[in-house]
């Protein structure tokens, strides 16, 4: 059983309440036993013989001081201790009210936290709203300011991040676009030399990789946000566009598998996969098989199989690293190493996941899950 903050700083001050109030009553109870008899005492020697006659051994005046001595003592003890418990109970209930009154800054403190740590990372009220906590200058309001600061410093660096995802697309893809229509209008020249036509060649092969690059470095910046706006979208139709190739045999079995989502992300989400599959493949008699289905518990799958090299199981979870391939040269790969981290980042903003496995005799098993359409 986990116990509050709150509930053990009341059982620490109760628990030290109660044990300073029985050394208390302790004390008071020894004292007045050690009192007692010389009180009694004095009293006593000032009685006459005839006032206390010799009965069984004692004098009446020894019963009547032993009696009264035990009956003091007993009603001290019993009577400190119920009252013992009386303050002890309401000490601890003023406590408890107190603890919980000096601890709720940290309450507002976790619940602000809470509401941005829950709140989409494309919502207005995020990373812009401030704890703003008033009170005395001591340690729980320094740790509200603290928070506050570095929510600032987030809030500026996630602004300057939406803002280059802004300006990007068009600063980026402007110098390649006149790159191209360069090389374009120098190949379309009047009889270019062979040199020249494959030096513009190779030069619009890699125009062409930047621009790749450009486009799945901006989708993966923009698809890791939630999605808003969604839209009904059968997964198998999408399988059944996508699953094509004029290279390698593509299986596509699409089955019903609807989903809620943006339908130009999920698309490329397939699109990617199949790519991949196709791409990472047999020199010769390569296969790519596209599943659409939907689980028993309710889950739409995406399922993409191929044949390929071998690939050692603890290579697959670094595959939908950005940049990573496994065995590829970075310079010489078609690809811009994106395309299974996009996926990953589509999955997630819907909500779903997505799992690799190595196949034994070869190639991956991609497998992602997103949840049905209700």
């Amino acid at each position: 059983m986990r116990l509050t903050v709150r509930t053990r700083l009341t059982l620490v001050y109760g628990g030290l309440f109660v044990l300073a109030g029985m050394v208390l009553v302790g004390a008071t109870y020894i004292l007045v036993q050690q009192r007692l008899p010389i009180a009694v005492a004095g009293e006593a020697g000032t009685a006459g013989p005839e006032s206390a006659p010799d009965v069984g051994g004692g004098t009446f005046v020894q019963r009547v001081v032993t009696g009264t001595q035990n009956t003091a003592l007993h009603t001290l003890l019993t009577q400190g201790l119920i009252a013992l418990a009386v303050v002890s109970a309401a000490a601890i209930a003023l406590g408890w009210l107190i603890a919980g009154r000096m601890l709720q800054p940290l309450h507002q403190i976790t619940a602000t936290a809470r509401r941005i740590a829950e709140a989409p990372p494309d919502a207005d009220r995020g990373l812009h709203e401030r704890i703003a906590l008033t009170g005395p200058q001591d340690e729980i309001k320094e740790l509200a300011d603290t928070f506050d600061v570095m929510l600032d410093r987030l809030d500026h660096s996630f602004d300057g991040q939406r803002r280059f995802i802004a300006s990007a697309s068009h600063e980026l893809r402007t110098p390649l676009t006149l790159n191209r229509t360069l090389l374009e209008v120098a190949l379309a020249g009047e009889a270019p030399s062979e040199e020249v036509r494959q030096l513009g060649t190779t030069l619009l092969a890699i125009n062409d990789r930047h621009g790749r690059l450009i486009d799945g470095l901006l989708l993966l910046a923009q698809s890791d946000r939630p999605v808003r706006e969604r839209s009904y979208v059968d997964l198998a139709d999408i399988v059944d566009h996508v699953a094509v190739s004029d290279t390698v045999k593509v299986i596509a079995e699409p089955a019903e598998a609807t989903v809620a989502g943006n339908p130009v992300l999920l698309e490329r989400l397939v699109q990617n996969l199949v790519e991949n599959g196709v791409r990472h493949n047999l020199p010769s008699n390569g296969w790519v098989r596209v599943r659409s289905y939907t689980r028993p518990d309710g889950w739409a799958v995406v399922e993409v199989s191929n044949s390929g090299p071998v690939i050692p199981r603890y290579e697959v979870p670094g595959l939908f690293e950005p940049f990573r391939r496994y065995n590829a040269e970075r310079l010489h790969s078609p690809g811009a190493g994106l395309g299974l981290s996009i996926v990953r980042a589509i999955a997630k903003a819907h909500g779903g996941d997505v799992q690799a496995e190595a196949r034994d005799e070869g190639g991956l098993i991609v497998r992602v899950t997103l949840p049905r359409a209700v």
